[in-house]
């Protein structure tokens, strides 16, 4: 946002900064997740949110984007989000998790043998990530070469700079 770096490829943020431009590249969706011994994964059904709220979690930082899609939604369903640790390496949480200390969301693609996923009535979640760049910058001809194959590969056109744009995580 300051212009100190070329390009990131980052968790967009939920609202539009000025002072960047971003390219949605593909949706992540976030699940939850507990051990396979939590109480919560034995109950053996869809939970609710409010049974997921009376017990604690280990989450991203509540200041990254992830952290506050998941701070959002408790708040909309005026719950109180029982946080017993956060950090912003999401493997380190997914470990907490795994050992048992607390309920997480991470993105999907990070469940493994040692989580569940926990099935919450009518919640779904997800973040979007992309590329972002300062608007005050041009980019080198090694960036726009990057985003291209980033871009292919996401199955998405060739980058073009975005008319509406986003801050980043």
């Amino acid at each position: 946002m300051q212009g100190r770096s070329e390009l990131a490829v980052v968790t967009l943020a939920p609202e539009d900064d000025e002072s960047v431009i971003t390219h949605p590249i593909w949706d992540d969706p976030l699940v939850f997740m507990v051990a396979m011994d939590h109480p919560l994964a034995l109950q053996g059904r869809h939970c609710s949110l409010a049974d997921v709220a009376a017990h604690p979690a280990i989450l991203p930082g509540l200041n990254t984007y992830t952290g506050q899609i998941i701070k959002r939604l408790f708040a909309e369903h005026r719950l109180e989000l029982k946080v017993s640790m956060a950090t912003n390496y999401l493997e380190t949480i997914r470990m907490m998790a795994a050992v048992g200390l607390g309920w997480t969301v991470l993105p999907a693609t990070m469940l493994n043998e040692e989580l569940r996923t926990l099935p919450v009535r009518d919640i779904t979640l997800q973040r979007t990530l992309g590329l972002v760049y300062h608007r005050g910058r041009s980019l080198s001809r090694a960036a726009q070469a990057f985003t291209a194959v980033l871009e292919s590969c996401a199955g998405g056109p060739a980058l073009q700079p975005s008319p509406i744009p986003r801050r980043a995580d």
